[in-house]
């Protein structure tokens, strides 16, 4: 019986992107859980998360710690100069990024500007091509090219991350190229995001879910109370403040169904990733402004930038 032990490797997997390269959906594909929020709208993550996933492969046990980042856009507010700033320090803290690209746009404005940039931290990047099950095959290969032109890469991959084709390949991969050393969470952990931040992130999904234009965007929730119940249960109090009057009334909705109806769909996901029964109220609030407010930034997981 071969009883020699495997070697074990860790380190920080960044994914960098623009706004809507499915970097969210890749990280909760990939670790097998709803970590990270996910919505057909560009820059619904605001900060750094977590995924932390184990991968055993050849003669190595590897602890793989993916950090989904916002997507790197032209900041404006506060807000969006604390998200771009997240991304960009998670990349930069990682021992290697995936420039995630969404195969169906190719080389934009945006995508170019992140490719410039990383290649000027000369840091490990592996490309990953996204979303190839909607386009010809014929058009892949030169669109990696013409990236791989841009920006040096170690690798490059093809992958769907709404299907998971190509993911185990990309796995395996990544969990060879990490550095040996000790893990750094107990194998069975899945994130380190709060509990409490992640009550309020999937409010604020089903914001972005439920609500359109520019009313998800001028939102955010935060967590006011998480007190465990006698019975195992968990009682969690979310405010949700927003920049207009008519935001909160369309949050609210017609004789509060539309916030009955964003507290119930929260719940569920949220029992369900706790796994134990959750009783979760919602409070709107007008607060003009609230994305240029130290405090608000914070809440949410985003160092202030001054």
């Amino acid at each position: 019986m071969n009883t020699e032990r495997k070697a074990e490797r860790c380190g920080f997997v960044a994914i960098v992107g623009t706004p809507n390269a499915g970097k969210s959906t890749l990280l909760n594909r990939m670790t097998g859980a709803k970590l990270s929020i996910v919505s057909p709208k560009a820059q619904t993550t605001r900060f750094r998360v977590l995924g932390i996933m184990m991968r055993e492969v050849a003669d190595s046990r590897a602890q793989i710690l993916l950090v989904d980042t916002p997507g790197i856009f032209q900041p404006r507010r506060k807000l969006d100069r604390a998200m771009v700033a997240a991304a960009w320090t998670g990349s930069e803290d990682a021992d290697l990024s995936l420039l995630l690209v969404d195969s169906q746009k190719g080389v934009t404005e945006g995508v170019r500007a992140i490719a410039e940039r990383l290649r000027d931290t000369r840091r490990r990047v592996w490309l990953v091509l996204n979303k190839t099950d909607a386009v010809e095959r014929g058009r892949l290969l030169p669109l990696a090219k013409e990236l791989s032109e841009l920006l040096p890469v170690e690798q490059v991959y093809m992958v769907s991350a709404r299907k998971g084709d190509g993911l185990e390949d990309l796995l395996d991969a990544l969990a060879l190229a990490l550095p040996e050393g000790p893990f750094l969470y107990p194998e069975d952990d899945l994130t380190d995001l709060p509990d409490r931040l992640l009550a309020a992130e999937l409010v604020r999904e089903q914001i972005f879910l439920q609500t359109h234009e520019e009313v998800p965007y001028g939102t955010t929730a935060e967590t006011e109370s998480f007190a465990e119940r006698p019975d195992g249960s968990v009682r969690i109090e979310v405010t949700i403040y927003v920049a207009r009057a008519g935001h909160k009334a369309i949050l609210i909705g017609e004789k509060g169904a539309r916030i009955k109806e964003i507290g119930a769909r929260a719940r569920s996901q949220l029992t369900s990733l706790l796994e134990r029964p959750c009783h979760l109220f919602l409070n709107v609030k007008e607060r003009a402004g609230w994305d240029e407010e130290r405090a608000r930034l914070r809440a949410i997981g985003l160092e202030d930038l001054d």
